[in-house]
């Protein structure tokens, strides 16, 4: 079950990519569901992202 959440948690950050405070809303909750493997792969996740849209590279303090 936690995969299929680290899954859909990917889905609604690719959603929300579109708006840097959505998604720092979005990757906040992600911190506190997901464990702590998921959130390094989330983390690489997010990097990709970060490569279409610079400004979401302010959300990266939520996994630090």
């Amino acid at each position: 079950m936690p995969r299929a959440m680290f899954e859909y948690t990917k889905e609604i950050l690719r959603k929300v990519s579109f708006d840097a405070h959505l998604f720092c809303k979005e990757l906040k909750k992600a911190t506190e569901r997901l464990l702590p493997y998921e959130l390094d792969e989330l983390r690489d996740f997010i990097l990709s992202l970060i490569k279409k849209n610079p400004s979401l590279k302010q959300c990266m303090v939520y996994l630090d």
